[in-house]
């Protein structure tokens, strides 16, 4: 059959990506240890020489379908990458996966088990003959309380739902044994004026309300705060943080934002 695909192209542009996206499949993520399954949405993707009329997507898949009984740690994501790269004849592939990561909690009080979903995103990218380059993307929610409210009210405070979200660009991402999701959530997590549980008995709320009032944070501190700690992680090359918290009393949200680069 003719190959349509590898038809020579005489515009002569170079395409940087081209793959497949809006792929699901589930997984089973390797993350210190701990294996979990996952449903991931997937794109997986190739650069293009300027002489290729088109990539054969179908050796993408088949790359995805022989690799998603085998637990997913950072040289099994190297692996994939470097097979799209040789089964593809070209110089560069990347993958993106997104998909709710699971921590389990125990409620302060009661000791109640639950599990807290996470979204999380691994974004992997290589160049032949180089190293892999990683990135991983949380959104870690929690509960603030605002310092002014307290400050000025003969009794209470507003709090409210918050959320952090990181970018963590990682220095050397083959030096790191595995992806770290849960450990980068809990100290994220720990940062604001208390937890989030998705199991509450009525001493268990009781705790958290006072924790929280114990402890107010501005969406400044938290961020602040969430800086701190990851300046504090080994092999970490850049950083973005947002700090966004949910207004109780307000119609707008409060928002702070912080990137560095080491």
């Amino acid at each position: 059959m003719i190959d349509v695909q590898n038809q020579e192209d005489k515009r002569k542009i170079k395409i940087q990506q081209t793959g497949v996206t809006g792929v699901y499949l589930p997984l089973f993520i390797s993350d210190a240890g701990k294996v979990q399954q996952v449903l991931a949405k997937i794109r997986f993707t190739v650069s293009l020489s300027d002489k290729i009329r088109g990539t054969h997507m179908s050796r993408l898949m088949e790359i995805l379908q022989e690799n998603i009984s085998a637990p997913l740690s950072i040289s099994e994501l190297k692996k994939n990458l470097l097979q799209a790269i040789e089964k593809l004849e070209t110089d560069f592939s990347a993958i993106k996966l997104e998909f709710k990561f699971f921590v389990k909690k125990f409620s302060p009080v009661s000791k109640k088990e639950s599990l807290l979903d996470i979204d999380a995103k691994i974004c992997g990218e290589l160049f032949k003959n180089s190293k892999l380059n990683l990135k991983l993307n949380l959104s870690v929610p929690f509960t603030s309380l605002c310092p002014c409210s307290k400050e000025i009210s003969d009794f209470g405070a507003h709090n409210q739902r918050s959320v952090c979200r990181v970018k963590l660009n990682f220095a050397d991402a083959e030096k790191l044994s595995d992806f770290g999701i849960e450990k980068i959530v809990r100290l994220i997590e720990s940062q604001g004026s208390s937890e989030i549980y998705p199991l509450l008995k009525r001493e268990d709320e009781k705790f958290v309300t006072e924790a929280a009032y114990k402890n107010p944070k501005f969406v400044e501190d938290i961020l602040r705060d969430v800086v701190i700690v990851l300046r504090g992680v080994e092999n970490l090359s850049a950083f973005e943080v947002e700090c966004e918290n949910f207004e109780s009393i307000h119609s707008h949200n409060a928002f702070a934002s912080h990137k560095e680069k080491f």
